[in-house]
């Protein structure tokens, strides 16, 4: 773990933006970080905890997976997702807006669901379990809001909340006492590792491990690129190996070599 830090903070140290990182190795339970409680704009990485208050919601019997769920116009104005493109007024069922939420970081399905499960719920879940520098401002982030916004216009968190969740989520899979800490139960926490696994999005944290590779994530991309972040748990061989946070702040549009910002902080 010693060596493996001090790799990574040699390759945060080389780039002129932020970076922030919580590392856990899940067979000896070590665990690192860098800048791990420094608070930064989550983008999408927040929907983790709206799933877990979603599933939440479902156990308490407040909602279900099963119920129907109308896909309104007010919120597909937004630039994430498939369904903006749709006309509104379908029907899908609550289950699938989670998925759609985390495989493809659907916001007219996090608008929804944010709605639904109540900012206050996720923030109440987040605050129980210790993400102290976690916050759900709003449930779908105004579009325009450009690079120069400060923490307090949007959804923020920290390296170390989000692996502390991730680490919960995970154990909650076999641990029951573990699993009503979040509110829900073994089943419910294996189905949210199983639609974090369903991430379509490939780039990240898959692309710089080999072809296939199970991870459990959910990426995140802030406005302009200011932010480019990820957060997952890594498996090998069916396994859970470790599990990985990153996040970046101010990242800038091009590097002084004339490298994409974005390209940058993705390439970490």
């Amino acid at each position: 773990m010693e060596t493996l830090t001090r790799s990574l903070d040699h390759l945060c140290d080389t780039l002129p933006f932020h970076t922030g990182w919580h590392l856990k190795d899940l067979n000896t339970g070590a665990a690192a970080h860098r800048n791990g409680d420094m608070v930064v704009p989550s983008a999408s990485t927040r929907k983790i905890a709206i799933l877990m208050a979603a599933l939440k919601a479902a156990h308490e019997g407040r909602l279900s997976l099963d119920q129907p769920v109308v896909m309104e116009a007010k919120y597909q104005n937004t630039d994430s997702g498939c369904f903006q493109h749709l006309q509104p007024g379908f029907t899908i069922r609550f289950k699938d807006a989670l998925t759609m939420m985390i495989i493809v970081s659907d916001n007219t399905c996090t608008g929804t669901v944010s709605d639904m499960v109540g900012l206050d719920q996720v923030n109440a879940l987040c605050q129980s379990i210790g993400m102290k520098g976690t916050n759900h401002l709003v449930g779908v982030p105004p579009l325009g809001l450009g690079r120069k916004h400060t923490l307090d216009m949007v959804n923020t968190t920290t390296p170390n909340d989000v692996g502390l969740l991730l680490d919960m989520i995970l154990r909650g899979t076999r641990d029951a006492s573990t699993a009503l800490m979040l509110g829900s139960t073994p089943v419910l926490c294996q189905l949210a590792v199983d639609i974090l696994s369903w991430q379509k999005l490939r780039n990240k944290l898959p692309a710089h491990l080999p072809l296939g590779a199970k991870v459990a994530h959910k990426t995140g991309t802030g406005y302009e690129s200011r932010n480019i972040n990820d957060a997952g748990i890594i498996y090998q061989d069916g396994k859970p190996l470790f599990i990985l946070t990153a996040y970046t702040e101010h990242v800038p549009v091009e590097l002084e070599d004339g490298t994409p910002g974005h390209w940058a902080a993705t390439d970490l």
